[in-house]
């Protein structure tokens, strides 16, 4: 029976510790923790370390992503001559042979794969474009008569992909090649919290998004490739309050809702509109962490604050949450069609704090909402 699974789980749900947990129960496979982002990276270092007595399990690696492909595909079975100095991380599709100007609009013309392999992959220094290093890693498999995998299945026996929601386009080809090996496949991840992508490429545009689900449910059809699919063990929040679950569950109703296990209490707890005169106050009460979507959005009080999505990953007593106009009118009952990402920061933005969230509006402001609270 096959043993690849995945979770969807909850903000607060214990992730992270869910797959420390069972990697220290085997002490033997030689095992892989593989994650988007180099701070999350660390954490699962720092956190596995303090679990397993200060020092991290001989039969373990844990490296990003984009450190995996290049270690254990792209170096190992390169098909051209030049070695692979590293990876340049681009925002925007790489490979760019020159642009032009039509009318207001600036079209960018980039390098095929078969017309010139090298600058379709890799700047001048010899560097993968961040966003073609999964495509990479599968061509050096497909090069290879599918050698990368076969390496891969004596190296590892074991496979843990945490935050598998920033997974997109050809990383969803890779996960299927690993579904096809021995190696025993886990990915854990919130479709909710996805306010970054490997890249944004046009293969599979249709999962964007965090929709590793419905990719495995759509395209892993074939008996090797199966993977079950667990939607109720990381279901419940023991970072959230219940008041916290109920509104952020409401932004995903496709997802199974979320539910609050905090045991931690507080003497200001719930959700509350601030009125932009009283925010100084709030702020000296509760010193909350205040959250806008963007570094532009002008803030009443001069202290520390960060971007919906700069504060993925973090916990807060308290949050002040500065919203945009759509934002207001979804949390006023009315239905917003989100861009997706945006709908992911708010999301994120609302699912850090354990006990209040603080939702700054205008100071004539006074409709009444079910859930929500007038603070005064």
């Amino acid at each position: 029976m096959s043993t690849n699974r995945l979770l969807i789980a909850a903000a607060g749900s214990g992730k992270t510790k869910f797959i420390i947990d069972n990697v220290l129960t085997n002490k033997t496979e030689r095992m892989l923790i593989t994650t988007f982002t180099l701070a999350n990276e660390r954490s699962i270092r720092e956190r596995l370390a303090v679990a397993n007595g200060g020092f991290l399990p001989s039969n373990l690696t844990i490296q990003t992503w984009f450190s995996f492909l290049i270690e254990h595909g792209i170096r190992p079975y390169r098909y051209w001559n030049e070695r692979v100095n590293g990876m340049i991380f681009c925002s925007e599709p790489s490979g760019i042979k020159y642009s032009y100007k039509n009318g207001r609009k600036i079209i960018k013309v980039r390098w095929g794969e078969e017309e010139n392999l090298k600058k379709h992959y890799f700047d001048k220094n010899m560097n993968v474009y961040s966003d073609k290093l999964s495509k990479l890693f599968y061509r050096c498999n497909e090069k290879s008569n599918g050698y990368v995998i076969k390496r891969l299945e004596k190296v590892f026996k074991n496979i843990y992909i945490d935050e598998v929601q920033d997974m997109a386009g050809w990383d969803l080809e890779l996960i299927r090649l690993i579904l096809r090996s021995t190696i025993s496949l886990t990915m854990v991840g919130d479709p909710r919290q996805t306010v970054y992508l490997t890249h944004h490429d046009d293969k599979y545009k249709k999962y964007k998004y965090g929709k590793v689900k419905e990719f495995i449910q759509e395209k892993c059809t074939r008996k090797n490739e199966y993977c079950y699919i667990d939607t109720e063990t990381l279901c419940s929040s023991y970072r959230n309050i219940e008041q916290i679950c109920i509104l952020s569950s409401k932004l995903y109703p496709s997802i199974s809702a979320c539910s609050s296990s905090l045991t931690k209490t507080n003497s200001h707890v719930g959700i509350y509109f601030v009125h932009m005169c009283e925010v100084e106050k709030y702020y000296k009460l509760y010193k909350p962490i205040q959250l806008r979507l963007r570094q532009d959005v002008e803030l009443p009080i001069d202290v520390p604050s960060m971007t919906f999505g700069m504060s993925k990953g973090l916990e807060a007593e308290h949050v002040l949450i500065y919203p945009t106009s759509d934002m207001l009118k979804w949390l006023s009952g009315q239905k917003i069609n989100f861009a997706p990402k945006t709908q992911a920061q708010l999301y994120v933005a609302l699912t850090r704090a354990f006990f209040s969230v603080g939702i700054v509006v205008d100071d004539d402001f006074n409709k009444k909402i079910d859930g929500i609270k007038m603070w005064q």
